[in-house]
């Protein structure tokens, strides 16, 4: 099992596995194009050359990014391959200079083993709801907002 960046041939594969669970109600659909369009901001987790999970880590703001997109191949669950993906993620924020992460889940318990706490869908920059007003479910669609320091205050 290999974390990896995700390339073009994988979009596809990426959009399915996101597909199956937003056909569930467990997580939103992404349109193919919005998927080719950000490539760059997905890993993907891959065993014997197959896509099995993705996650995608997008800058919102100058401090500020989003996990989203987690999706792991129901045959895979319950094996760390979520949470080996958000740590990819976590450190590919920490390396761009990000000191926050927040999520926005259906399965907000997942987010809470790692360190992610609920915040008021308020303290979110008003610049992250630009993809959520295209969301037929938006303004009532029930995901609960997380939040994650990945820098620890210093002690003075």
């Amino acid at each position: 099992m290999k974390i990896r960046h995700a390339r073009i041939p994988d979009v596809k594969l990426i959009h399915s596995l996101i597909g199956f669970y937003a056909d569930r109600k467990e997580m939103l659909h992404r349109p193919l194009n919005d998927i080719y369009e950000n490539i760059q901001e997905f890993m993907v987790a891959e065993d014997k050359n197959k896509v099995v999970g993705c996650c995608a880590l997008h800058v919102s703001w100058e401090d500020l990014a989003e996990i989203k997109a987690l999706a792991v191949s129901a045959d895979y669950q319950k094996k760390g391959i979520g949470k080996k993906l958000v740590a990819q993620c976590e450190k590919n924020a920490k390396t761009l200079g990000i000191k926050k992460t927040f999520a926005l889940s259906f399965k907000p318990e997942f987010f809470y083993k790692f360190g992610y706490y609920k915040i008021a869908r308020e303290k979110l920059p008003h610049k992250i709801w630009g993809e959520c007003v295209k969301c037929p479910l938006f303004p009532d669609c029930g995901e609960t907002p997380l939040m994650k320091d990945l820098v620890k205050p210093s002690k003075k």
